[in-house]
C-alpha cells in the first residue's frame, strides 16, 4: 500500500510541475508580445532577459558546487545553443511586429517537428504512425495559418517578412532543442544554462553595439524591465520543467508543456483584443493535436 501511495503521490507530482511549467512558458512567450506592442528595442530586452537567466544559473550552480567533466562539449553545445536560441528570441519578437501572435506562436512551435525528422534522420530513431499523423498535421498548420496570415494585413505591417522573420525563428528554435539535447546528455545541465546564457548576452550586447539605434529613456527601461521579468519566468519555468522530467515520463511531459503557446495566444486576445478567426483557432487546435501526436 505504501509503494502504490508513493507512486500515485509521484504521478499527481509531475504532472502539476508540469501544469506550471506550461503556464510559465506561456507567460514568458506572451511577454514577447508585450515587448513587441510596446515597440522596445529587441536587441536590450533579449540582453535582459540573457543576463538574467546567466546570473540565476550561475548562483545555483556555484551553491550546488556543480562541476564539469567535458569542457569543450560544454563550450560547443553552449556556443550553438546560444547564438540560435538569440537569433530565435530576436526574431520570434520581431516577428509579432507584423503578423498576429495566433500566427506566429503555432507556426514557431512546430520546431518540434524539426527535432523528430533530425532524430529520425541522424539518430535512427523509430517513427510509429501517430508521430507521422503529427508530422502531417504540422505541415498543415504551416499551409494554414500561412494563407490565413497573407490575407490578414492591415496594421500588422508585411505579413511575408512576419512570416519569414517566424521561419527563422521556427529553424533557430529547433537548432537550440537539439543542442540542449546534447548538452543534457553530456554536460551539467546549470553550467550549461549560465555559459549558454553568458555567450547569448554577449550576442545581444553585440547587437546593441552594431545597430547603434538611439532609443529614448522610457523605451529602452522598459525593454530592460520586461527582459528581466523574462529571464525571471524563464529559469523558474526550466527548473520546473526539470523537476517534472525527474520524476515523471517525458514524452507526456514534453507534450503538455509544448503547449505553451495557447496560454501566450489567449493572453493576447484577452489584453490587447486580437481576434481569433475560424481559420486561426483550427490552426491552434491542429497544432496543439500535432504536439500531442508526436509523443513517443
Amino acid at each position: 500500500k505504501h509503494r502504490h501511495r508513493t507512486q500515485v503521490t509521484g504521478m499527481r507530482n509531475w504532472y502539476v510541475l508540469s501544469i506550471v511549467a506550461l503556464v510559465l512558458m506561456g507567460v514568458q512567450r506572451f511577454l514577447y508580445k508585450v515587448c513587441a506592442e510596446k515597440e522596445c528595442d529587441t536587441a536590450w530586452t533579449t540582453f535582459s532577459f540573457m543576463a538574467t537567466v546567466t546570473v540565476l544559473s550561475a548562483v545555483f550552480f556555484l551553491a550546488l558546487k556543480g562541476s564539469v567533466s567535458d569542457a569543450r562539449m560544454l563550450l560547443l553545445t553552449a556556443g550553438i545553443n546560444s547564438a540560435s536560441f538569440v537569433l530565435g528570441t530576436i526574431t520570434h519578437i520581431e516577428a509579432l511586429k507584423h503578423v498576429p501572435s495566433s500566427v506566429v506562436y503555432p507556426i514557431i512551435r512546430l520546431n518540434m517537428v524539426v527535432v523528430v525528422l533530425f532524430s529520425i534522420l541522424f539518430l535512427h530513431d523509430r517513427v510509429s504512425l501517430h508521430q507521422v499523423l503529427g508530422i502531417l498535421l504540422a505541415i498543415a498548420v504551416i499551409v494554414i495559418l500561412t494563407r490565413e496570415a497573407e490575407g490578414a494585413k492591415g496594421d500588422f505591417g508585411s505579413v511575408r517578412k512576419g512570416l519569414l522573420l517566424a521561419f527563422v525563428s521556427l529553424v533557430s528554435g529547433s537548432v537550440a532543442s537539439i543542442s540542449s539535447k546534447f548538452a543534457a546528455a553530456y554536460s551539467n545541465k546549470l553550467g550549461f544554462m549560465a555559459l549558454s546564457y553568458f555567450l547569448g548576452a554577449l550576442f545581444s550586447a553585440a547587437l546593441i553595439r552594431r545597430s547603434g539605434k538611439e532609443t529614448s529613456g522610457g523605451n529602452r527601461k522598459d525593454a530592460v524591465r520586461i527582459g528581466l521579468l523574462m529571464g525571471l519566468i524563464n529559469f523558474a519555468g526550466f527548473y520546473t520543467f526539470l523537476a517534472a522530467l525527474s520524476v515523471g515520463p517525458l514524452s507526456i511531459i514534453v507534450s503538455i508543456t509544448g503547449m505553451h503557446f495557447v496560454i501566450a495566444v489567449l493572453l493576447s486576445v484577452i489584453v490587447y483584443k486580437e481576434k481569433l478567426s475560424r481559420t486561426r483557432i483550427l490552426g491552434m487546435a491542429l497544432a496543439v493535436a500535432s504536439i500531442l501526436f508526436l509523443r513517443a
